[in-house]
């Protein structure tokens, strides 16, 4: 299963290397559906529907930092604080996006998809792991940015985004569970696809609803929401022993 679980992360990586052309950013990326302004504030709903991540992300310090999480703690920590930081840059990026400002938004996600990588990988192969998997899967996610916004090229980035989570899935299929409440994570598994669609259907949404909410905004609210389902999660769950099977 380790075998195939670093075959499952890395070979789509080599394909996108190999086999795929340098991917640009698309400038009309920046050009999304609600635009207005509300006091002074530039894009006022996607900026104000990052408060999502700012909740979820302290309520989550506050936990690991207060009565703590069992399991791969340091990931945990790490995973919350770089969602709080994810509010701030993303709020940052609205304020002017262009490429520059993306950065920053980027940076803090990147950081926080390695660090729930790391946990989940910890905590179902071998807790050890994580001393010298955090720092290795942090630097990898920063490195991807920092290549996207100097190369103009984001096959790095996505495979950063999205093979830790693909990963995660695999994990949780060949790995029996090693806490309580684990359907949570296929709860906010699903939360974060419905972001994703969401935010391909921007401008959809954003029609449908007669200008009411955007797809951007609404993905601000989904991802979040995601994160907030696994702060339950850790919240509730158990140490599960070879006599105490998960609950339904």
């Amino acid at each position: 299963r380790e075998v195939a679980l670093i075959v499952f992360m890395f070979a789509p990586l080599a394909i996108l290397l190999h086999a795929v052309s340098p991917i640009p950013q698309d400038p009309t990326y920046h050009l999304l559906a609600d635009a207005r302004a509300f006091m002074g504030v530039a894009n006022f709903a996607n900026s104000a529907s990052n408060r999502g991540f700012l909740i979820v992300g302290l309520l989550g310090l506050a936990l690991c930092l207060g009565r703590g999480v069992a399991g791969a703690s340091r990931s945990w920590t790490t995973c919350f604080l770089a969602v709080t930081l994810v509010a701030l840059g993303s709020a940052y990026y609205h304020a002017h996006p262009d490429n520059g400002t993306l950065v920053w938004d980027r940076l803090p996600m990147a950081i926080a998809f390695m660090a729930l990588f790391s946990a989940v990988v910890a905590e179902h192969l071998r807790p050890g792991l994580e001393r010298a998997l955090l720092p290795l899967a942090i630097a990898t996610g920063l490195a991807s940015v920092i290549w996207w916004h100097y190369t103009d090229d984001l096959r790095f980035y996505a495979w950063a985004q999205f093979s830790p989570l693909a990963a995660i899935v695999f994990v949780l299929i060949a790995y029996p569970p090693r806490f309580s409440h684990r359907a949570f994570w296929v709860y906010g598994l699903i939360g974060y696809a419905l972001a994703k669609v969401a935010e391909v259907g921007d401008y959809a949404l954003y029609a449908l609803t007669a200008g009411a909410v955007s797809g951007h905004s609404v993905k601000h609210l989904l991802a979040a929401l995601a994160m907030f389902l696994v702060y339950l999660m850790l919240r509730a769950r158990q140490p599960l022993t070879a006599k105490s099977p998960p609950p339904p």
